[in-house]
């Protein structure tokens, strides 16, 4: 069934406005006027929400590969579908969104998995806590909260096997502060603090923020469920958990998993189906969607100028006919959307094709110095997603995309509402099945993820 008819339109990154389809069945006017329905999922455990496409991904595979079979919506359902999996990721683009936006919508999908009977609901952000300093994460988690009745939730960005940890309720990447680190000079949500007290501190007025140290972590689940007691009877709302490993995140999960809401990035999500077996939740011995046998050649689409996406393209560039996205020539009108689709329809016949925007650091200062951020972002989605959805057309049913927000345009122009988590590629990269009598493979790709042969990793497993 088509996008456009089930789900909210993504926001486009030069307004920050989200708008509801207007041909949802019930026509949705805003998360006040969702309609509540009771939707007939069978023994949903765990509803999810996700604040942009490739996190959904990167949560769903966690979840699928740790034995708990989970499917993956692109933005709020308007229909009463049926999920036969124990757990549901709602995949949203609200990390940039305007605050109230990203709150209504977030709501709106809350609601949904709680009509459909989810158990706990588990709001995921990135590992690096990507947000502006007003938000998202503290005013959405604000809004969840209500929602559920929960009086505390905890704070979990790390992903200790991506090299994302928390010591003493500082937030590390390979074990350099996040302040420090290259998200410091990102595009979209510069990080310039480290600190997950004084980040969410920042982001809430609603309450303040403390945390659990290592120690009484490794200590284990008593240990645990006593310092949440202690933190809510010191008034904080929020707590933070030291993770430096993995194994952490057995205790965490045990002690945590009857709080109506759990937030944090997917590290959690490789503890929390062994939870919810014991608790006779989940069933043992489920396997992941298998990859269909498709034809045809693959494409690539990056929008992300990281450093692993740029190590990624190198090493794919010998591999495939490369096409490059110059938003300053889009803007200029030098080229188009549609020449460029063209070319990597005529392309795609032959080999496989890579279609990028990657520059350097310098290369992309220098662009959104003259188009600014925005517009040169938004450039580039809107151009990938138009070589999208034209391939689709030509018969391409094999994607890989790069870049969070380059993912949800190009599934919102592959009109995919819907897909089954498969087999993972790299820590937090996961191929995803759509169904239908015309499947199509997709993998998304957060821009930082994967080593450097992810791309032809990833396309030397399809079958």
């Amino acid at each position: 069934m088509s996008i456009e008819s089930n789900r909210y339109a993504f926001d486009n990154v030069l307004t920050n406005v989200y708008v509801i389809s207007s041909v949802v069945k019930d026509r949705l006017q805003g998360a006040a006027d969702f309609q509540e329905k009771v939707i007939p999922v069978m023994n949903l455990v765990l509803g999810c929400i996700a604040d942009d496409i490739t996190g959904a991904s990167d949560l769903g595979l966690m979840l699928a590969s740790h034995g708990m079979p989970t499917t993956m919506i692109l933005g709020v359902p308007g229909d009463d579908r049926a999920i036969p999996t124990p757990a549901v990721v709602i995949a949203l683009k609200t990390r940039t969104m305007e605050r109230n936006g990203a709150v209504e919508v977030s709501s709106a999908a809350a609601r949904w998995l709680q009509n459909a009977g989810a158990r706990q609901l588990y709001f995921k952000y990135c590992s690096t806590f990507d947000s502006t300093a007003e938000g998202n994460i503290g005013p959405v988690t604000d809004a969840l909260m209500h929602l559920t009745g929960a009086d505390l939730t905890v704070l979990l960005p790390a992903f200790p096997e991506n090299g994302r940890t928390v010591r003493n309720g500082d937030l590390l990447v390979n074990g350099v502060p996040l302040a420090d680190s290259p998200m410091r000079n990102h595009p979209l949500t510069p990080m310039r603090e480290s600190s997950l007290i004084r980040l969410m501190d920042g982001q809430t007025t609603e309450g303040k923020t403390g945390s659990i140290d290592i120690g009484t972590v490794h200590k284990g689940v008593p240990a645990i469920r006593k310092a949440l007691q202690q933190e809510r009877a010191h008034g904080h709302r929020y707590v933070a958990i030291d993770t430096l490993e993995t194994d952490d995140f057995g205790p965490i999960a045990e002690a945590v998993a009857e709080l109506p809401l759990v937030t944090g990035a997917s590290g959690i999500a490789a503890a929390l189906p062994e939870v919810y077996r014991r608790k006779g939740l989940v069933d043992s011995g489920v396997k992941p969607t298998e990859l269909p046998v498709l034809p045809g050649n693959a494409v690539v689409l990056a929008g992300s100028c990281s450093e692993a996406t740029r190590s990624q393209i190198a090493v794919f560039e010998n591999d495939a006919t490369s096409i490059v996205v110059d938003p300053l020539s889009l803007f200029r009108g030098a080229s188009d959307a549609e020449q460029l689709a063209q070319s990597a329809v005529e392309a795609v016949a032959a080999r496989d094709v890579l279609v990028h925007s990657s520059t350097s650091p310098e290369g992309l200062k220098s662009v959104q110095g003259k188009l600014g951020a925005s517009v040169s972002a938004e450039l580039v989605e809107d151009t990938l997603a138009h070589v999208a959805k034209r391939l689709l057309e030509s018969g391409v049913r094999k994607f890989i995309v790069a870049g969070g927000e380059t993912s949800g345009a190009v599934a919102h122009a592959l009109g995919i509402d819907e897909l089954s988590v498969s087999r993972q590629i790299d820590p937090g990269v996961p191929w995803m099945v759509s169904g239908g009598d015309e499947p199509i493979c997709l993998a998304f790709k957060s821009g930082n993820f994967g080593e450097p042969d992810l791309f032809s990793k990833a396309l030397g497993m399809l079958p």
